[in-house]
């Protein structure tokens, strides 16, 4: 029971756990890995604003999978990025729009909008 009432006010503490255990595998990556991968972390967690735990500890590790995986094949860091970062962390990031707050301002957006268009009145084909 206390653990329920805890995590309400810190947040899961099973995504907690999910991310010492993402930092652990961040840090036995080769330098030039570990860095890209710090670095698109900052920049997806400002960028993304995700505000599900479970989404971004998601996006964490898959963000380390892909980074152990091109290690283990000796890929390069531009070999994984590619030319432009920035374009890379973009393409990344969308497969995580659930979990940004701008995903649910838009379903907000989206009923108000309905909601308003079943409380207007009939106006006909002219628009009056």
């Amino acid at each position: 029971m206390a653990a329920g009432w805890i995590e309400q006010l810190t947040g899961s503490l099973q995504d907690k756990r999910r991310y010492r255990q993402y930092r652990e595998r961040v840090k036995q990556l080769p330098g030039s890995d570990r860095t890209a991968v710090e670095a698109l972390e900052r920049y997806l967690t400002y960028r993304g604003a995700i505000t599900k735990g479970n989404v971004l500890m998601s996006m964490l590790d898959d963000l380390v999978d892909l980074f152990e995986q091109s290690a283990a094949d000796g890929r390069t860091v531009r070999e994984v990025v590619g030319q432009d970062p920035v374009e890379f962390a973009e393409t990344f990031l969308r497969n995580y729009e659930e979990g940004q707050w701008i995903a649910k301002e838009r379903e907000r957006l989206t009923r108000a909008i309905q909601g308003a268009e079943d409380t207007e009145p009939d106006r006909g084909e002219d628009g009056r």
